[in-house]
Protein backbone atom coordinates (compact mmCIF):
# COMPACT_ATOMS: atom_id res chain seq x y z
CA UNK A 1 0.00 0.00 0.00
CA UNK A 2 1.27 3.30 -1.17
CA UNK A 3 2.15 5.82 1.61
CA UNK A 4 3.00 9.53 0.38
CA UNK A 5 2.62 12.89 0.89
CA UNK A 6 -1.00 14.67 1.11
CA UNK A 7 -1.85 16.31 -1.37
CA UNK A 8 -4.85 17.60 0.17
CA UNK A 9 -3.34 19.97 2.74
CA UNK A 10 -1.31 21.50 -0.22
CA UNK A 11 -3.47 24.39 0.15
CA UNK A 12 -3.18 25.04 3.84
CA UNK A 13 -1.46 28.44 4.27
CA UNK A 14 1.89 28.29 5.63
CA UNK A 15 2.80 30.59 8.56
CA UNK A 16 5.36 33.03 8.87
CA UNK A 17 8.51 33.60 11.11
CA UNK A 18 8.01 29.87 12.79
CA UNK A 19 11.09 27.82 12.31
CA UNK A 20 12.10 25.85 8.81
CA UNK A 21 14.31 23.28 10.27
CA UNK A 22 15.88 21.30 13.30
CA UNK A 23 17.76 24.04 15.44
CA UNK A 24 21.13 23.81 16.29
CA UNK A 25 21.64 23.67 20.82
CA UNK A 26 22.63 27.08 20.53
CA UNK A 27 20.10 28.40 18.88
CA UNK A 28 17.77 26.64 21.57
CA UNK A 29 16.34 30.14 24.50
CA UNK A 30 14.64 29.10 27.56
CA UNK A 31 12.14 31.52 28.71
CA UNK A 32 8.76 32.44 28.43
CA UNK A 33 6.80 32.85 24.86
CA UNK A 34 7.83 35.31 22.64
CA UNK A 35 5.25 37.56 21.77
CA UNK A 36 3.30 36.80 18.44
CA UNK A 37 0.76 38.51 16.87
CA UNK A 38 0.04 35.21 14.66
CA UNK A 39 -4.00 33.98 14.59
CA UNK A 40 -5.86 31.10 13.67
CA UNK A 41 -9.38 31.38 12.72
CA UNK A 42 -11.22 28.67 15.13
CA UNK A 43 -14.23 29.19 13.52
CA UNK A 44 -13.15 26.83 10.58
CA UNK A 45 -12.26 23.99 12.56
CA UNK A 46 -14.33 21.86 14.50
CA UNK A 47 -15.93 22.02 17.68
CA UNK A 48 -13.43 20.53 20.44
CA UNK A 49 -13.94 16.96 22.34
CA UNK A 50 -16.35 16.40 20.08
CA UNK A 51 -15.96 13.80 16.99
CA UNK A 52 -15.76 16.18 13.72
CA UNK A 53 -18.20 16.14 11.25
CA UNK A 54 -17.75 13.56 7.93
CA UNK A 55 -19.68 16.15 5.99
CA UNK A 56 -17.21 19.03 6.12
CA UNK A 57 -16.22 19.93 1.88
CA UNK A 58 -12.50 19.35 3.33
CA UNK A 59 -13.00 15.95 4.79
CA UNK A 60 -15.29 14.57 2.10
CA UNK A 61 -12.09 15.27 -0.59
CA UNK A 62 -9.58 13.32 1.99
CA UNK A 63 -12.08 10.44 1.95
CA UNK A 64 -12.47 10.13 -1.98
CA UNK A 65 -8.44 10.31 -1.60
CA UNK A 66 -8.28 6.95 -0.13
CA UNK A 67 -8.21 3.35 -1.82
CA UNK A 68 -11.23 1.55 0.54
CA UNK A 69 -10.57 -1.71 -1.24
CA UNK A 70 -7.46 -1.57 0.66
CA UNK A 71 -8.73 -0.89 4.02
CA UNK A 72 -9.85 -3.60 6.52
CA UNK A 73 -13.13 -4.71 6.89
CA UNK A 74 -12.89 -4.64 10.56
CA UNK A 75 -15.61 -4.15 12.38
CA UNK A 76 -16.53 -0.89 14.31
CA UNK A 77 -16.16 -1.62 17.67
CA UNK A 78 -18.72 -0.87 20.92
CA UNK A 79 -17.70 1.78 23.50
CA UNK A 80 -19.96 0.68 26.92
CA UNK A 81 -19.27 3.09 30.31
CA UNK A 82 -16.01 4.94 28.83
CA UNK A 83 -14.16 1.42 28.28
CA UNK A 84 -14.07 -0.49 24.67
CA UNK A 85 -16.23 -4.10 25.27
CA UNK A 86 -14.06 -7.07 24.15
CA UNK A 87 -16.59 -9.27 24.18
CA UNK A 88 -16.33 -12.07 21.56
CA UNK A 89 -13.63 -11.21 20.07
CA UNK A 90 -11.26 -13.85 19.09
CA UNK A 91 -7.99 -12.34 20.85
CA UNK A 92 -5.98 -15.82 20.52
CA UNK A 93 -6.63 -15.58 16.51
CA UNK A 94 -6.80 -11.78 16.69
CA UNK A 95 -7.93 -11.57 12.77
CA UNK A 96 -7.85 -7.83 13.07
CA UNK A 97 -4.50 -6.70 14.97
CA UNK A 98 -6.44 -4.88 17.83
CA UNK A 99 -4.38 -3.60 20.55
CA UNK A 100 -7.05 -3.18 22.59
CA UNK A 101 -7.63 -6.61 23.02
CA UNK A 102 -4.51 -8.46 22.18
CA UNK A 103 -1.66 -5.36 22.12
CA UNK A 104 -1.03 -6.38 18.89
CA UNK A 105 1.85 -4.48 17.39
CA UNK A 106 2.38 -6.73 13.93
CA UNK A 107 -0.49 -5.59 11.33
CA UNK A 108 -2.37 -9.27 10.06
CA UNK A 109 -2.53 -6.86 6.47
CA UNK A 110 0.34 -7.55 5.07
CA UNK A 111 1.07 -4.03 3.16
CA UNK A 112 1.03 -2.09 6.51
CA UNK A 113 4.23 -1.58 8.47
CA UNK A 114 4.21 -2.61 12.16
CA UNK A 115 3.77 0.00 14.72
CA UNK A 116 6.61 1.38 16.13
CA UNK A 117 6.86 0.15 20.03
CA UNK A 118 9.89 0.12 20.51
CA UNK A 119 13.26 1.70 19.59
CA UNK A 120 15.51 -1.59 18.01
CA UNK A 121 18.44 -0.69 20.13
CA UNK A 122 19.16 -1.83 23.60
CA UNK A 123 19.74 1.16 26.39
CA UNK A 124 17.91 3.90 23.96
CA UNK A 125 14.87 5.43 25.33
CA UNK A 126 12.16 7.16 22.84
CA UNK A 127 10.88 9.88 25.17
CA UNK A 128 7.66 11.31 24.48
CA UNK A 129 4.50 12.74 25.49
CA UNK A 130 0.93 13.01 24.78
CA UNK A 131 -1.94 15.64 25.03
CA UNK A 132 -0.40 18.84 24.49
CA UNK A 133 0.53 21.50 23.82
CA UNK A 134 -1.24 22.23 27.32
CA UNK A 135 -2.80 25.27 28.50
CA UNK A 136 -3.89 25.76 31.93
CA UNK A 137 -7.53 26.54 32.05
CA UNK A 138 -7.97 28.05 35.50
CA UNK A 139 -6.86 31.22 36.85
CA UNK A 140 -4.66 29.61 39.40
CA UNK A 141 -1.07 30.85 39.48
CA UNK A 142 -0.49 27.27 40.67
CA UNK A 143 -1.62 25.64 37.99
CA UNK A 144 -0.55 28.31 34.83
CA UNK A 145 3.29 27.58 36.19
CA UNK A 146 2.95 23.99 35.09
CA UNK A 147 1.53 25.29 31.31
CA UNK A 148 3.27 25.20 27.67
CA UNK A 149 6.80 26.18 27.52
CA UNK A 150 7.60 24.79 30.99
CA UNK A 151 7.85 21.14 29.93
CA UNK A 152 10.06 22.44 26.11
CA UNK A 153 11.96 24.92 29.17
CA UNK A 154 12.73 21.86 31.21
CA UNK A 155 13.75 19.56 28.44
CA UNK A 156 16.12 22.18 27.00
CA UNK A 157 17.88 22.85 30.51
CA UNK A 158 18.49 18.96 30.75
CA UNK A 159 20.91 18.55 28.42
CA UNK A 160 18.97 19.78 25.39
CA UNK A 161 16.89 17.21 25.63
CA UNK A 162 14.38 16.22 22.69
CA UNK A 163 11.21 14.41 22.56
CA UNK A 164 8.58 13.51 20.58
CA UNK A 165 5.31 15.27 20.90
CA UNK A 166 1.68 13.93 20.36
CA UNK A 167 -0.46 16.96 20.14
CA UNK A 168 -4.23 16.76 20.07
CA UNK A 169 -5.47 18.92 17.27
CA UNK A 170 -7.72 21.21 19.52
CA UNK A 171 -5.25 21.89 21.90
CA UNK A 172 -2.78 23.01 18.99
CA UNK A 173 -5.53 25.66 17.68
CA UNK A 174 -5.95 26.88 21.34
CA UNK A 175 -2.16 27.64 22.03
CA UNK A 176 -0.19 27.45 18.57
CA UNK A 177 2.11 29.33 19.85
CA UNK A 178 3.32 26.65 22.16
CA UNK A 179 3.28 24.56 19.17
CA UNK A 180 5.59 26.86 17.71
CA UNK A 181 8.21 26.95 20.28
CA UNK A 182 8.26 23.12 20.53
CA UNK A 183 8.82 23.03 16.65
CA UNK A 184 11.65 25.54 17.25
CA UNK A 185 13.20 23.71 20.00
CA UNK A 186 13.43 20.54 17.65
CA UNK A 187 11.17 18.56 19.01
CA UNK A 188 9.11 16.42 16.64
CA UNK A 189 5.23 17.02 16.41
CA UNK A 190 3.20 13.99 15.93
CA UNK A 191 -1.06 13.60 15.30
CA UNK A 192 -3.10 12.34 18.66
CA UNK A 193 -6.50 13.22 17.37
CA UNK A 194 -8.73 15.85 17.02
CA UNK A 195 -11.23 14.69 20.08
CA UNK A 196 -8.71 12.15 21.46
CA UNK A 197 -11.42 9.01 21.67
CA UNK A 198 -11.24 5.28 20.78
CA UNK A 199 -9.86 5.20 17.36
CA UNK A 200 -11.73 1.89 16.54
CA UNK A 201 -15.10 3.04 18.08
CA UNK A 202 -15.59 5.19 14.82
CA UNK A 203 -16.79 4.94 11.19
CA UNK A 204 -14.11 4.58 8.45
CA UNK A 205 -15.23 8.33 7.76
CA UNK A 206 -14.62 9.42 11.36
CA UNK A 207 -11.43 8.02 11.29
CA UNK A 208 -10.37 10.46 8.56
CA UNK A 209 -11.63 13.43 9.78
CA UNK A 210 -9.93 12.86 13.50
CA UNK A 211 -6.80 12.76 11.68
CA UNK A 212 -7.09 15.34 9.04
CA UNK A 213 -8.40 18.02 11.00
CA UNK A 214 -5.50 17.44 13.42
CA UNK A 215 -2.90 17.09 10.92
CA UNK A 216 -4.21 20.75 9.13
CA UNK A 217 -3.87 22.11 12.71
CA UNK A 218 -0.19 21.57 12.86
CA UNK A 219 0.49 22.49 9.74
CA UNK A 220 -1.14 25.90 9.69
CA UNK A 221 0.25 26.46 13.06
CA UNK A 222 3.85 25.69 11.93
CA UNK A 223 4.32 24.69 8.81
CA UNK A 224 4.83 21.09 8.84
CA UNK A 225 2.91 18.14 7.61
CA UNK A 226 3.61 15.18 10.44
CA UNK A 227 4.43 11.66 9.37
CA UNK A 228 3.47 10.11 12.60
CA UNK A 229 0.40 9.77 15.09
CA UNK A 230 -0.28 8.31 18.14
CA UNK A 231 -3.88 6.46 18.52
CA UNK A 232 -5.38 6.94 21.99
CA UNK A 233 -5.32 4.92 24.24
CA UNK A 234 -3.15 2.78 21.90
CA UNK A 235 -6.74 1.76 20.56
CA UNK A 236 -5.86 0.57 16.76
CA UNK A 237 -6.81 -2.49 14.72
CA UNK A 238 -5.66 -2.74 10.84
CA UNK A 239 -8.74 -0.72 9.65
CA UNK A 240 -7.44 1.94 11.45
CA UNK A 241 -3.73 1.84 10.52
CA UNK A 242 -4.63 1.41 6.92
CA UNK A 243 -6.84 4.62 6.36
CA UNK A 244 -3.76 6.73 9.04
CA UNK A 245 -1.12 4.79 6.11
CA UNK A 246 -2.48 5.93 3.86
CA UNK A 247 -3.32 9.62 4.79
CA UNK A 248 0.56 9.61 5.17
CA UNK A 249 0.83 8.63 8.98
CA UNK A 250 3.12 5.90 10.71
CA UNK A 251 1.37 4.50 13.59
CA UNK A 252 3.64 4.95 17.42
CA UNK A 253 2.38 3.13 20.26
CA UNK A 254 4.60 2.38 23.24
CA UNK A 255 6.15 -0.47 25.55
CA UNK A 256 6.82 1.09 28.77
CA UNK A 257 3.55 2.82 30.20
CA UNK A 258 4.46 5.21 33.07
CA UNK A 259 0.47 5.20 34.39
CA UNK A 260 0.70 9.04 34.43
CA UNK A 261 -2.60 9.43 33.61
CA UNK A 262 -3.60 7.66 36.71
CA UNK A 263 -2.00 9.98 39.05
CA UNK A 264 -3.84 10.96 42.05
CA UNK A 265 -5.37 14.63 41.32
CA UNK A 266 -5.22 14.43 37.08
CA UNK A 267 -8.30 15.35 35.44
CA UNK A 268 -11.13 13.30 35.82
CA UNK A 269 -9.55 11.33 39.29
CA UNK A 270 -6.79 9.13 39.25
CA UNK A 271 -5.73 6.33 41.57
CA UNK A 272 -2.14 5.95 41.71
CA UNK A 273 0.21 8.07 43.99
CA UNK A 274 3.47 9.90 43.04
CA UNK A 275 5.26 7.98 44.98
CA UNK A 276 3.56 4.62 43.39
CA UNK A 277 4.15 6.15 40.00
CA UNK A 278 7.55 6.64 40.94
CA UNK A 279 8.23 2.91 41.57
CA UNK A 280 7.52 1.95 38.06
CA UNK A 281 10.55 4.37 36.92
CA UNK A 282 12.95 3.07 39.42
CA UNK A 283 12.26 -0.21 37.85
CA UNK A 284 12.99 0.42 34.57
CA UNK A 285 16.28 2.21 35.69
CA UNK A 286 16.85 -0.79 37.86
CA UNK A 287 16.58 -3.35 35.54
CA UNK A 288 18.72 -1.92 33.21
CA UNK A 289 21.16 -1.02 36.02
CA UNK A 290 21.40 -4.79 36.87
CA UNK A 291 21.73 -6.04 33.18
CA UNK A 292 18.26 -7.59 33.01
CA UNK A 293 16.93 -5.22 29.89
CA UNK A 294 19.09 -6.03 27.21
CA UNK A 295 17.47 -7.52 24.55
CA UNK A 296 15.93 -4.25 22.87
CA UNK A 297 15.54 -0.25 23.30
CA UNK A 298 11.94 1.27 24.49
CA UNK A 299 9.33 4.06 23.76
CA UNK A 300 7.50 5.52 27.00
CA UNK A 301 4.08 6.98 27.60
CA UNK A 302 4.12 10.02 29.36
CA UNK A 303 1.91 13.54 28.84
CA UNK A 304 1.98 17.20 29.48
CA UNK A 305 -1.29 17.76 29.84
CA UNK A 306 -1.49 18.00 33.47
CA UNK A 307 0.46 19.66 36.17
CA UNK A 308 0.70 16.36 38.09
CA UNK A 309 2.21 14.38 35.56
CA UNK A 310 4.75 16.88 34.33
CA UNK A 311 5.90 16.75 37.99
CA UNK A 312 6.83 13.50 37.35
CA UNK A 313 8.27 13.95 34.07
CA UNK A 314 10.96 16.44 35.60
CA UNK A 315 11.52 14.39 38.53
CA UNK A 316 12.39 11.20 36.16
CA UNK A 317 13.81 12.64 33.34
CA UNK A 318 17.51 13.15 34.61
CA UNK A 319 17.64 9.61 36.66
CA UNK A 320 16.38 8.03 32.94
CA UNK A 321 19.22 10.11 31.21
CA UNK A 322 21.77 8.75 33.69
CA UNK A 323 21.05 5.05 32.77
CA UNK A 324 20.06 5.31 28.98
CA UNK A 325 20.47 7.18 25.75
CA UNK A 326 17.44 8.87 25.56
CA UNK A 327 16.09 10.68 21.98
CA UNK A 328 13.40 11.25 20.61
CA UNK A 329 11.34 8.18 18.43
CA UNK A 330 12.43 8.54 15.35
CA UNK A 331 16.29 9.02 16.16
CA UNK A 332 16.18 5.59 17.86
CA UNK A 333 14.36 3.43 14.84
CA UNK A 334 16.94 5.16 12.59
CA UNK A 335 14.04 7.59 10.50
CA UNK A 336 15.25 11.25 9.70
CA UNK A 337 12.04 12.08 8.62
CA UNK A 338 9.26 12.91 10.76
CA UNK A 339 7.56 15.02 8.48
CA UNK A 340 7.05 15.27 4.57
CA UNK A 341 8.79 18.74 3.71
CA UNK A 342 12.12 17.90 2.97
CA UNK A 343 14.26 21.23 4.38
CA UNK A 344 13.25 19.20 7.78
CA UNK A 345 15.64 16.29 8.38
CA UNK A 346 17.02 15.39 11.61
CA UNK A 347 20.66 17.02 11.79
CA UNK A 348 22.41 13.23 12.30
CA UNK A 349 25.97 13.00 11.76
CA UNK A 350 26.62 11.54 8.59
CA UNK A 351 26.55 7.21 8.99
CA UNK A 352 24.92 7.32 12.18
CA UNK A 353 22.55 5.37 10.79
CA UNK A 354 22.87 3.34 7.25
CA UNK A 355 20.87 5.20 4.84
CA UNK A 356 20.33 8.49 6.54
Amino acid sequence: MPVSSPTWLSSVPIPTNVATKFPTDQAIIPGPLAPSDFHINKKTYPAANKVPSVDHPEVQKVIGSIDWTKVSKSPIRKVVDWSLDLTGYDYLGDPDCWSSSSLCRYPKALDLPEDVHECPNSGDWGLSYDDGPFRAWTTSPEDKAWESPRLYNFLATTGNQKATLFYVGHNVINFPVAAQRALADGHTLCAHTWSHKQMTSLTNEEVVAELYWTMKAIKETTGVTTRCWRPPYGDVDDRVRSIAWQMGLRTIVWDRDSNDWDLNGVPGGGHLSKLEVGKIFEKWISRMANRQDRDTGHVSLEHENNREALAVAEEWLPRLQNQFNVVPIHECIGDPNPYWEANWKFPWPAGKFNGS
